[in-house]
């Protein structure tokens, strides 16, 4: 490396801005040996030349490229390298990181779909799989109500990521339960009995499709059923007077686990 006082050429600064580069890094290629200036004036400071500049910008290029700084060396200096190969096997390791990406990026479109909307389905998918009875306002209306709440956060983050065949397994499982619910009342099944828990220990389970439903939150479900012009239709339908009935049953099997239905929250 020559010394210099009067020379032409561009400080580690002045390379820094040039290149997009931070003058940490044109200080850790000089010392490990990968670009290291070919000047230096008197007082000891660096100096690049114009071929120093062309060294670095193929460096930056190899970087930006996703060359590690070992194959970058090589590359640049070892006369028997593969610079094509290299090349090619680090195109193929870029085209892999760009359909991870891709896969990513569709993903997160899923995932914003899916908070701003709740369920990805089609009306008509919708209809197939909850039937004519199925409103497709309810998600909408669902998020106005709930959108800011943690349950909707969960729930749209387990909607994004099913298929229209997992959304129709859940379906046929909620059913199960309504049969079984209005089969129970139909038996003379009362509200506190173990046949009773057993089935609002059963609804628990299979709400935790939608997000995790504790004690206190089903109690408040139960409410909101029966209060609820829709769900109570719903209920009613499969057997007169069953809403108030699977209401009651959850408030019995709060009070056995040590809850007050009457003061229960969202919790």
């Amino acid at each position: 490396m020559s010394d210099a006082t009067d020379v032409e050429g561009l400080t580690v600064g002045q390379v820094s801005t040039r290149l997009g580069v931070t003058v940490r890094a044109l200080h850790h290629w000089d010392d490990i040996g990968l670009a290291r200036p070919s000047l230096r004036t008197t007082a000891g400071y660096r100096l690049y030349t114009a071929g120093d500049l062309e060294r670095l910008h193929r460096i930056v290029v190899y970087r930006e490229i996703g060359l590690s700084l070992d194959r970058t060396q090589a590359v640049l200096d070892d006369s028997t390298a593969d610079v094509p190969g290299a090349l090619r096997a680090q195109r193929t390791q870029v085209a892999q990181r760009i359909d991870r990406l891709q896969q990513l990026s569709a993903g997160l479109d899923r995932m914003i779909d899916a908070h701003e909307r709740g369920l990805l389905l089609t009306v008509e998918q919708q209809a197939a799989i909850f039937g004519p009875q199925w409103n497709p306002d309810w998600p909408a209306q669902a998020r106005q109500r709930y959108g800011d709440t943690t349950q909707w956060q969960q729930y749209a983050e387990r909607s994004a990521s099913r298929s229209p065949e997992e959304w129709q397994a859940i379906a046929d499982t909620v059913a199960d339960l309504d049969r079984a619910l209005g089969d129970a009342m139909d038996a003379g099944v009362t509200p506190g009995s173990p046949a009773a828990n057993q089935l609002v220990e059963r609804h628990r389970e299979v709400f935790t499709s939608y997000f995790p439903l504790t004690r206190q939150m089903q109690v408040c479900l139960g409410r909101m059923y029966e209060a609820d012009p829709a769900f109570a239709a719903h209920y009613d339908g499969i057997r007169a007077g069953l809403t108030t009935w699977f209401r009651q049953s959850i408030d019995a099997s709060a009070r056995a686990h040590d809850i007050d239905p009457d003061t229960a929250t969202w919790q």
